[in-house]
């Protein structure tokens, strides 16, 4: 199996704690890139998570390759899953989430499906896929396989080391300097929000209120 690096760079923990502090919304405000297609959704409510990304890259359903993701797994980290676009094998169920929670992982991203929905929401991981399956993958090695390379989740390429930023609505992967570019931007718009409901719920003109209203 090729990649399987042990990340030695940890994301800025103050960037960490702002980024925490983002509604992720804010941030499609202003960007186009790297948000995962809406069909991997939470598996559970009320999640809001950041974590440093760990990558797998599934090839034949090769359960192996997990296991070697998830003994690479730091506090913190969130362990994102490619398969090939694969729907019908689920590479995570209750012993991989349990693992991954006992390793501190943030959460788990798989752009495919899941298996153990009802352990899964008891355990309390966040994680996110496209659905469930009753097929899981197979305790079988495929040299195709490989651990902390770029992977292709919910088209976007993400690479070890990326910022992770999920929650009920979708998830969102940038680069840790791409993060830091749009963090203040974004809590700034946030801050704004509580006031712009006040003024609406005052009875405050719409166009007055909303930018790009009438002239």
């Amino acid at each position: 199996m090729n990649g399987t690096i042990r990340l030695t760079q940890a994301l800025d923990a103050e960037l960490v704690s702002r980024l925490q502090s983002v509604s992720f919304p804010t941030i499609g405000h202003f960007l186009e890139e790297g948000f995962l297609d809406s069909g991997i959704r939470s598996m559970l409510r009320n999640v809001h998570l950041v974590g440093r990304a760990v990558t797998v890259r599934i090839a034949s359903a090769d359960a192996f390759a997990t296991n070697r993701a998830l003994a690479l797994l730091e506090p913190g980290d969130v362990l994102v899953i490619e398969t090939g676009h694969d729907t019908t094998h689920a590479p995570v169920g209750a012993v991989t989430a349990y693992a991954a929670q006992c390793a501190g992982a943030a959460g788990i991203v798989v752009d495919g499906v899941v298996t153990d929905i009802v352990e899964l929401r008891s355990a309390g991981l966040p994680v996110f896929a496209r659905g469930t399956s009753v097929l899981t993958a197979k305790r079988t090695f495929d040299a195709n396989s490989a651990v902390n390379v770029p992977v292709l989740c919910g088209g976007v390429m993400v690479h070890p080391g990326d910022v992770v930023m999920a929650d009920d609505n979708g998830v969102l992967v940038l680069s840790p300097e791409d993060a830091a570019a749009i963090v203040d931007l974004a809590l700034t718009t946030d801050r704004a929000e509580p006031d712009i409901l006040r003024r609406l719920r005052s009875g405050e003109a719409i166009d007055t209120v909303l930018p790009g209203g009438m002239e």
